[in-house]
């Protein structure tokens, strides 16, 4: 496992740590930033309907497309940092 990798493992695990929960678009831009790092670009089909929050999640995720998962780690591991101060 490469070095990211493994730093990236580590603040997926801090991530469900943190001492208090961060607002809801950071939560957005981390679940985005991981889904990215861990699946690449969003794919499927958008949730409809009354799925308010599927639908927010998705787009979060959708406004990385091309963002390389190396690229996805590596800010995430850094959001996950500044959030632990």
């Amino acid at each position: 496992m490469s070095d990211l990798a493994t730093q990236f493992a580590a603040a997926a695990e801090a991530a469900t740590r943190l001492a208090k929960r961060p607002d809801n678009e950071t939560m957005l831009q981390l679940y985005a930033l991981y889904k990215q790092a861990t699946s690449g670009d969003a794919g499927g089909h958008r949730p409809g309907g009354f799925d308010f929050v599927g639908q927010a999640k998705y787009d979060a995720w959708a406004k990385l497309k091309g963002t390389t998962k190396d690229a996805a780690m590596q800010q995430y591991v850094d959001l996950v940092a500044r959030l632990r101060g």
